[in-house]
């Protein structure tokens, strides 16, 4: 069923927006002669106010504004599209009728970062018109949920308007001071710590910023499918203004509704992560109707490309509780070569000699239970995607890593995510790299596990820049970290209890570890850039990556600032799992176990850097008997960080490990 301005909804919906449109003529009236409209939030924290007013000698401007907890977030920000050849829809407008509701809905995602979701908002939506005959009826919808404010533009079919293309957006975000933002050019790239004032043009979205009186707000954009990407600009004349800035002009026809544009909004940055699914309610629900064949799990790449380094990866994850193996560029030629042919093996002589026996290490694979996933640079997907994705699944593929692909524009917007339904209709799972960030379509296509648009491990960032993506690129989902264990940038940049939390901290259904290493018994890598220092070894902490699921039944943010430290505690089943990272000065952080069972006593298994130990990794592995009334203490210095997993006693445990 749909609304009168064209979003979704599902089936327990339908009586809630029925009740909703009558509720919304009751005071349509009112709301229209007033020329203001408002919703509030169910638990009435966040309030939206639409108006239409005269702005800068220009009348019946459509404007909002947002409020939390009686402190007003955005002030009378402009709303409006430009048209190419017609007249924009920015201006003249009245408000004609208002229509109002609510919704109150948990979901259950195929994988996540929890087991369950509320989708619980009130709603309002406000149809305009020209005040006088000229073509032009557009609509908006604003939802009021407890984690912020999202909207969207709806232009419904209408006479004089029916193809057309929207040449820019004019959605403001008018903050009330210079607050302090993290701004990032690039989604791979470093990320500042500026004041409003200074972000440049284009600057990457989710945009996390830190207001005057301490709370803190996301912008960010969801259900992005097949319109152009949004970023963001400084208002050349509006004050601690921030301005949508497409990708792209877009071409469309009546009816239109547009991405949703999202304002985040918390009391803390770990409220901020703990509320991102909020991007997840702005999109459909699973279109795929058997999703027993997607399975998240852990990953290690091939870097050899040859037989026996495949079969070695296949049984290092066999016993170390990774799921995946992944072959990279190369296995079928050079990656930017349009000669290249992704339907045949044929290696990259520049990145390895082989022999590479795919096949061979697909079915050995497959008797050991581990999946097999290929790279494919954007210049094979392009060109052959039809053709390869039948024959991959005919050869037994789980997965495709779509590499490089073309991000921003209208056209590559629906080009890629009509690449991730054309891999469900083969039972493939789907990795995007490199600057694509998501904006919540793996609720509808969960094949879609995970992509960059990061500036994970191989571009080396420091503990700041972990910490700063931590709270603003993670607000918008799942992102393939590249998590480097045995590489020297670990120890330059970081510690290696450090490394273990990420894989607590950056959430991944599929989680790449080791990404420059290489197990016992592979061949030494070739080229094709990075590298290791040595092979994976044998060191104990392993246990830990052995253990980590990578999906979870629940998530809390127990300590978080930004670009300084977080501590995440996560639970899968029974299990818990605690990653630490610190950053700038050594830290000592208190974590109380409040979320445990109070029920039931538990095992503790701290991993800790500490440079006495005679490993090469100098990790100390700690165990302790903890209950929901304990108190365990982080100790981090300047780059380090700890690793914690907790988990139901075993009697053998009681009687070997100190109690609380």
């Amino acid at each position: 069923m749909y609304d009168r301005v064209g979003c979704s909804y599902s089936a327990g919906q339908r009586f809630v927006a029925c009740i909703a449109a009558v509720l919304g003529l009751l005071n349509a009236v009112c709301a229209a002669e007033e020329g203001t409209a408002t919703v509030k939030s169910p638990d009435g924290m966040v309030v939206i106010t639409f108006a239409v007013k005269d702005i800068g000698g220009r009348t019946g401007c459509p404007v909002y504004s947002m409020a939390y907890k009686g402190r007003a977030i955005l002030v009378d920000s402009q709303l409006g599209l430009e048209l190419k050849d017609a007249e924009s829809l920015e201006a003249g407008f009245e408000i004609t009728e208002v229509a109002r509701g609510s919704q109150r809905e948990t979901w259950s995602p195929v994988y996540g970062e929890r087991s369950s979701i509320s989708d619980n908002y009130n709603f309002l939506v406000v149809q305009l018109r020209r005040t006088s005959p000229r073509a032009g009826r557009p609509a908006l919808t604003f939802r009021a949920y407890d984690e912020g404010a999202v909207f969207c533009y709806t232009i419904p079919k209408q006479d004089h308007l029916d193809n057309f293309v929207i040449s820019a957006e004019k959605t403001q975000f008018r903050f009330t001071a210079n607050h302090t933002a993290w701004a990032v050019y690039s989604a791979q790239g470093q990320y500042s710590k500026v004041s409003l004032s200074e972000v440049k043009n284009n600057c990457e979205r989710p945009m996390t910023i830190e207001t005057a009186d301490g709370l803190y707000v996301s912008i960010a954009e969801a259900g992005l499918v097949d319109y152009a990407r949004m970023r963001l600009s400084p208002a050349k004349e509006t004050l601690h203004t921030l301005v949508s800035s497409l990708g792209s002009e877009v071409r469309a026809r009546t009816p239109l509704t547009t991405p949703w544009r999202v304002i985040l909004v918390g009391e803390s940055p770990g409220q901020l992560l703990e509320r991102n699914y909020l991007l997840l309610n702005l999109n459909k629900p699973c279109a795929i109707e058997d999703t027993s064949w997607i399975k998240p799990g852990k990953v290690i790449r091939e870097v050899t490309l040859t037989t026996t380094g495949g079969k070695a990866c296949v049984d290092f994850a066999a016993e170390h509780n990774l799921q995946y193996v992944e072959f990279d560029a190369g296995w079928y030629g050079p990656e930017n070569s349009d000669a290249s042919d992704a339907t045949t093996v044929t290696v990259d002589p520049k990145r390895s000699k082989g022999p590479l026996d795919l096949h061979a290490v697909i079915e050995y694979a497959r008797e050991r239970d581990i999946g097999i996933l290929l790279y494919v640079n954007h210049k094979a997907l392009e060109r052959q995607i039809d053709e390869i994705l039948p024959l991959y699944e005919k050869w037994g593929i789980k997965g495709v890593k779509y590499g490089f692909v073309n991000v921003g524009s209208q056209k590559w917007t629906s080009w890629l995510h009509d690449a991730v339904r054309k891999a469900a209709k083969h039972h493939l799972m789907v990795d995007i790299h490199d600057e694509y960030r998501p904006t919540g379509y793996s609720r509808t296509y969960p094949n879609l596990m995970t992509q960059e648009g990061i500036g994970g491990d191989e571009t080396s960032p420091s503990n700041e820049q972990t910490l700063a993506i931590l709270f603003t690129r993670m607000l918008a989902g799942a992102a393939d970290n590249t998590i480097c264990y045995y590489d020297g940038r670990v120890d330059r940049n970081a510690s290696h209890a450090y490394q273990l939390a990420k894989a607590v901290c950056f959430y991944s259904p599929w989680q790449f570890l080791y990404w420059y290493d290489r197990p016992g018994g592979s061949p030494p890598r070739a080229g094709g850039g990075g590298g290791s220092r040595g092979g994976i070894g044998n060191e104990p902490e392993l246990e830990f990556f052995d253990h980590v699921p990578t999906v979870w039944d629940e998530t809390r943010v127990l300590h978080g600032s930004i670009g300084e430290y977080a501590v995440i505690a996560r639970r899968s089943g029974e299990d818990w799992y605690v990653g630490c990272m610190n950053s700038g000065r050594e830290r000592v952080l208190e974590i109380r176990p409040d979320f445990l069972d109070t029920n039931k006593k538990y095992t503790a298994h701290i991993y800790s850097d500490d440079a006495s130990v005679k490993t090469r990794t100098h990790v100390r592995i700690g165990r302790r008997a903890v209950n929901a009334g304990s108190t365990l203490k982080a100790v981090m210095s300047a780059q380090g960080g700890q690793a914690i997993r907790i988990v139901p006693a075993t009697d053998e445990d009681l009687k070997k490990y100190p109690g609380p």
